[in-house]
């Protein structure tokens, strides 16, 4: 239901004024903005559809027969099965006609009809019945543990003329909860409705923070639950991390949907690789792509090193691997031609034998050693 603590004054809903603490709990539960309340449709009267918003955000579409001046925001007592039960206005006007058109609701005698405003009175008397909401949650719970049922229970809700409640709970099967409802009926005296949500809808009306850092999705803005599959995930290059791709319901997170068809489109320019590219280097296998900036990085089995490449060298390669061909690198056809190292020094090595020192020749000693030898004789020497 929506948030108790809004006042509405002269036809202006003041607001609520909790800073996000609010104590009902409804702020900001599928809250709607009416972009055309201030405004008239010409020659033609209002539409008397009422759109009402009751607890955790469970909405519902009413008829004002009676030609009530409501305001959004306005606490009213409407019609429901076997009794009535107390709700607030979310919204109304030509909004609410295109809403019943989206969500295929027939405009005829099956709508229920708006009784009168919520006095005082019993909006004090609502107060009373809600506390009664977590008690017997518990002590439902307690049942269905000692009769071993396969459910998981998830929320209770009062009608606000405490003859009924509805019992909101999740399963993988079918169950048979015959005993439960004689149980619960027998203990509390009211009437007993069990309705099965999906994990989806059950996160929406106990809410929460997803790991964005915002209020979960299901339980502000989005109504309608889309088949999401793990395809998502790879199309958008993510890590198929069951514990970074679920969300708090378990299941595939709802934002993995939000930005497929972007990517879709972007990935028609992409080509599709289906084995590794075939170099005279070797055989380059694909490691990662970015899809918007279009450029696909390419690695060796022999070398830790990826190799950027755009989408047009792809093609390129492609190609020329179809036609039998390999390029002698990713970023090269034809491997650049080296010249000799002898050929790049000849020039050098001809200046070497030009300018080469011959070996100069040895003199030969002159004879007469021993006359020289006789010249100075050693002292004491004899001659």
């Amino acid at each position: 239901m929506g948030c108790s603590c809004v006042s509405t004054k002269n036809g202006v809903v003041s607001g609520c004024n909790n800073n996000g603490a609010c104590k009902t709990g409804g702020c900001n539960k599928m809250n709607v903005f009416d972009w055309l309340s201030n405004m008239e449709m010409p020659g033609q009267d209002k539409f008397n559809i009422v759109e009402v918003r009751f607890k955790n955000g469970r909405k519902d579409f009413y008829a004002n027969t009676e030609g009530l001046n409501l305001t959004t925001g306005d606490a009213i007592v409407v019609e429901v099965p076997s009794g009535h039960h107390i709700g607030h206005v979310s919204m109304q006007g030509e909004l609410v006609r295109l809403q019943l058109q989206k969500k295929k609701v027939q405009n005829d005698s099956e709508i229920k009809k708006i009784y009168r405003l919520a006095h005082q009175k019993d909006l004090e008397k609502f107060e009373e019945v809600k506390k009664r909401e977590l008690p017997t949650l518990y002590r439902t719970r307690e049942i269905i543990r000692d009769l071993k049922l396969e459910m998981k229970l998830s929320d209770i809700e009062f009608q606000a003329d405490n003859i009924k409640a509805t019992f909101f709970y999740s399963a993988d099967d079918r169950v048979d909860f015959r005993e439960l409802i004689k149980l619960l009926a027998g203990e509390f005296r009211i009437r007993v409705e069990m309705r099965q949500i999906s994990l989806r809808q059950e996160a929406g009306r106990l809410g929460g923070i997803g790991v964005c850092g915002r209020e979960l999705c299901c339980s502000t803005w989005l109504s309608d639950f889309k088949n999401v599959a793990t395809s998502a995930a790879r199309y958008q290059n993510l890590s198929l991390n069951p514990s970074k791709l679920s969300g708090q319901c378990g299941r595939l997170k709802c934002c993995l949907n939000y930005e497929l068809e972007t990517y879709m489109e972007a990935l028609e320019h992409i080509p599709k690789i289906e084995g590794p590219l075939l170099t005279e280097k070797g055989e380059a296998t694909l490691q990662k792509t970015d899809i918007f900036r279009k450029i696909m990085w390419f690695g060796f089995v022999s070398e830790n090193t990826w190799y950027p490449l755009n989408i047009e060298r792809v093609n390129q390669i492609l190609r020329l691997n179809r036609e039998g061909k390999k390029p002698a690198s990713l970023d090269l056809d034809v491997a650049a031609v080296k010249i000799p190292v002898e050929t790049l020094n000849s020039d050098l090595a001809r200046m070497d034998q030009k300018f080469k020192s011959k070996p100069k020749k040895r003199k030969k000693r002159r004879s007469g050693g021993d006359n020289r030898n006789n010249r100075n004789p050693k002292p004491g020497s004899q001659r």
